[in-house]
């Protein structure tokens, strides 16, 4: 295991190689993301879904949000507690997302709570670079690590990533949760562990 500073030197060159990334790039690589999702048959057949809103040089998910809306799945996307942990509300369309805290979009409907999110057939979350065993490096807050630990063992949960950030392995600490698969545009769908 490696320490805290070598996860926050390697998040910080992994997020300036996503910022170096021309847009056209960015929006090609979410394009082909979405169409990958959208084609795995856990994702096809899911009655609820949870996601969230990219931000920033993440990987788009806004098309494809909105493409798992209009074919009727219930989609669950994140608030962000003051303690940091995450709420869950129903994405209900575009018009539906309002500024949240930290300048990320979340939905405008009524809050379910943070266990929401088990109730979730298959779950999305963003990551700065996933390892091959399933390791998952995130922007440091833990929030998403709070919402995994309540996800059930039989469900896919998937990180979108640029291709580069798919790698052999990761420095990982105790609380640290996995995820089953990671999604890439060159790769589609990769399942780990």
């Amino acid at each position: 295991m490696r320490d805290i500073a070598s996860k926050t030197g390697l998040r910080a060159e992994l997020l300036g190689r996503r910022a170096a990334m021309p847009p056209e790039a960015r929006e090609a690589a979410g394009r082909s993301i979405r169409d990958a999702l959208l084609s795995v048959p856990e994702i096809e057949m899911a009655g609820t879904l949870a996601a969230y809103v990219s931000i920033g040089t993440e990987p788009d998910t806004r098309s494809l949000l909105f493409a798992l809306w209009k074919r009727g799945t219930y989609v669950l996307l994140p608030r962000l507690l003051p303690d940091g942990d995450l709420d869950w509300a129903s994405y209900e369309g575009p018009d539906s997302l309002v500024p949240g805290p930290r300048g990320c979009p979340e939905p405008s409907e009524p809050p379910r709570g943070p266990g929401a999110v088990a109730s979730a057939d298959v779950v999305l979350t963003p990551a700065v670079a996933v390892d091959r065993t399933g390791m998952r490096l995130g922007r440091g807050g833990g929030s998403y690590d709070r919402a995994l630990a309540r996800v059930g063992p039989a469900i896919l949960t998937v990180a979108l990533l640029y291709d580069a950030e798919l790698v052999p392995n990761l420095p990982s600490e105790p609380h640290d949760q996995r995820v089953r698969a990671a999604v890439t545009p060159s790769e589609g769908l990769v399942r780990l562990g």
